[in-house]
């Protein structure tokens, strides 16, 4: 599913929601909305799900229990913060992994482990085409 995706913009790097944005551009084209402007506590004080809220109107939601690849996943990377993480499934099976934008490391593959699957609140997959 990633195979031809291209960064925003080249050379520049990206955080998860620019991946998942990239990806969104490659398989389907014009994004459905403009993203606000986001920094590292954004909707914390507000205690309001956005990305969650975003990601329901533009994807499809399904249960986390098994994800397929290409499956988008929300994290919760702390508890009783707000789920503003995403990563992208690249592997189901005996080891299941993911592809993410993190903070210190780039876009990396990882395993998606018991500490990370603990993280993991809410799964989607992409719309057959653009709404």
């Amino acid at each position: 599913m990633v195979e031809g995706f291209k960064p925003l913009d080249k050379g520049v790097g990206t955080d998860c929601l620019g991946l998942l944005r990239g990806v969104w551009r490659a398989r389907l084209g014009r994004e459905p909305e403009a993203v606000p402007t986001y920094s590292m506590d954004w909707s914390e004080p507000q205690g309001e799900e956005r990305m969650w809220a975003a990601a329901r109107r533009h994807l499809t939601e399904k249960s986390p229990d098994e994800p397929a690849a290409g499956d988008v996943l929300l994290f919760r990377m702390r508890d009783g913060r707000v789920a503003k993480h995403v990563g992208i499934v690249s592997a189901t099976g005996a080891v299941p992994r993911f592809i993410h934008a993190y903070s210190g490391y780039g876009v990396v593959e990882n395993t998606l482990s018991d500490p990370w699957r603990r993280r993991v609140v809410a799964c989607f997959e992409f719309p057959l085409e653009d709404k």
